[in-house]
C-alpha cells in the first residue's frame, strides 16, 4: 500500500472518531470499498477436462501409391488404335490400343502348319517302329528255324550266317525307329511353343491394362511403331490410389506409427482425410526431414503432383486443461497462479501438450480449482486480488 493510501485511511480514522452511529457506519463502508477497488483484477479460468490431440506436420506432393508402366511386347508393328485417353478410368484386360497383326497372324498360321505336320511326324515314326518290330520278330523266328536245322544238319552254314544277319539288320532297324519316334516328339514340342509364342504374339497386338487404375499418360501415336523407343506406351495409377509423399521433422518422428488418422489440405481442393501407410524409414542428412506415405481417401478431384500440407493425428484423449497463457515457465520449471479465495498461490505444475489454446495439465492442479488465465510474473502467493466481472 503506498504512503498517499495510509495517508488517506489515516484521515478517514480520525474523521469517524469524531462522529458515532449511523455516520461511523457509513465511513467504514467506504473505506472498504475504496480498499477492494485498488486491488488488481485478474480473469480467472477453471481447470476443467476438455478433448486434446497431439499432432505432427506434414508437407509434400500427392502421387500415385503404384505407378504401371505398359509397354509393347512384340516391336516393330505399326499402331492402329488408339482406345484409351488420359484421365479415363479402366479395368484390367481393357484394350489401351491395337497393332497391326496381320503378320502376326501369318506367323501363327505358319507355326500351327508345323506343328500339324509335326503331328504327323509322330504317326509315322510310330508306323515305323510297328513295322521295325515286325520285321524283327521274324528274323528271331527265322534264326531260330535256321540254328535247328543247322543242328540237325539240315541247313549249311552260310544259311545260318545270313539269319543271324538278318536278324541283327532287323534289331538295330527296331532301335532305329524307336529314336526316330522320340525325335518326333522333341519336334512336336518345338512347334508346339513355336505355336504358343505365335498366339502370345498375336494377343500382344492388343495392348491392354494389367490392373484397373487411371491413365495419367499416353505416348502412343497412331502410325508409330511399337517399341521403337524405351518409354511406355500408357502409364496408370494402380486402382486409382493417390497418396501424400510427406516430409516430417527428425524430431517428431518417434511419434508416428502406421495407421494414424490424417487430416490434409490439398491446394484448390480442401480437406481430405487419410491415414498414415508408410513412417519414415530414415532421415535425409542434409534437410533432417523423413519422408512418409499418407494414404488419403478415394476423391477424383486428386491429381498427382499437386501440392499438400496438414497434421497426423497422433494421439486424441480428454485431460485437465487450462488456457495456455494461464502457465509461466523458466528455468525453475513450469507453475500456474492459484486464486483462492482471493489469494493467489504459485503453484508448480507439470504440463503437456498444447491444443486449441489450452495446455495439457498432467500434475498439480485439481480440476474445478481456478488459475489466472494471464498470468503475470509480477505476482506472488499471498497477493490479493479480485476476479474481474
Amino acid at each position: 500500500m503506498t504512503a498517499a493510501c495510509r495517508i488517506t485511511r489515516a484521515a478517514m480514522l480520525a474523521l469517524a472518531l469524531s462522529l458515532s452511529g449511523p455516520a461511523l457506519t457509513a465511513m467504514a463502508e467506504t473505506a472498504g470499498a475504496v480498499e477492494q477497488s485498488e486491488l488488481p483484477v485478474v480473469t480467472l479460468a477453471r481447470a476443467e477436462r476438455t478433448p486434446i490431440e497431439a499432432r505432427v506436420p506434414v508437407s509434400g506432393s500427392l502421387i500415385a501409391r503404384q505407378e504401371v508402366q505398359v509397354h509393347a511386347h512384340v516391336a516393330g508393328y505399326e499402331i492402329t488404335g488408339i482406345e484409351a485417353e488420359v484421365g479415363d478410368r479402366v479395368k484390367a484386360g481393357a484394350v489401351l490400343a491395337r497393332l497391326a497383326d496381320e503378320a502376326l497372324s501369318a506367323q501363327l498360321a505358319q507355326a500351327e502348319a508345323e506343328y500339324q505336320r509335326s503331328e504327323a511326324g509322330i504317326s509315322q515314326a510310330e508306323s515305323q517302329i510297328a513295322s521295325a518290330e515286325a520285321t524283327l520278330t521274324e528274323a528271331t523266328a527265322a534264326l531260330a528255324r535256321t540254328r535247328s536245322l543247322r543242328q540237325s544238319g539240315n541247313a549249311s552254314q552260310a544259311v545260318l550266317d545270313q539269319a543271324i544277319a538278318a536278324e541283327a539288320s532287323a534289331r538295330a532297324a527296331a532301335a532305329s525307329a524307336s529314336d526316330g519316334l522320340g525325335v518326333a516328339r522333341a519336334q512336336l514340342a518345338q512347334a508346339g511353343a513355336s505355336r504358343r509364342i505365335a498366339r502370345l504374339n498375336l494377343g500382344h497386338a492388343r495392348i491392354t491394362a494389367p490392373v484397373d487404375g487411371v491413365v495419367v499418360a499416353r505416348t502412343a501415336r497412331l502410325g508409330a511403331i511399337s517399341g521403337s523407343g524405351g518409354e511406355p506406351l500408357f502409364t496408370l495409377i494402380a486402382g486409382g490410389e493417390i497418396e501424400l509423399a510427406a516430409d516430417v521433422i527428425e524430431t517428431a518422428l518417434s511419434q508416428l506409427t502406421a495407421g494414424d488418422p490424417a487430416e490434409i489440405r490439398v491446394a484448390g481442393l480442401g480437406e481430405v482425410r487419410g491415414r498414415l501407410r508408410l513412417a519414415p524409414a530414415a532421415v535425409d542428412p542434409v534437410t533432417r526431414l523423413g519422408s512418409a506415405r499418407i494414404a488419403l481417401d478415394p476423391d477424383p478431384r486428386l491429381r498427382t503432383g499437386l501440392f499438400a500440407s496438414g497434421w497426423v493425428i497422433t494421439d486424441r484423449r480428454e485431460a485437465l486443461t487450462v488456457p495456455s497463457s494461464a502457465i509461466l515457465a523458466d528455468d525453475q520449471g513450469e507453475r500456474v497462479q492459484v486464486v483462492t479465495a482471493g489469494r493467489i498461490e504459485t503453484r508448480p505444475v507439470k504440463a503437456g501438450l498444447i491444443w486449441q489454446g489450452r495446455r495439457e495439465i498432467l500434475e498439480g492442479l485439481a480440476p474445478g480449482e481456478q488459475v489466472v488465465a494471464r498470468a503475470g510474473a509480477f505476482f506472488r502467493s499471498g497477493d490479493q486480488v479480485q476476479a474481474a466481472p
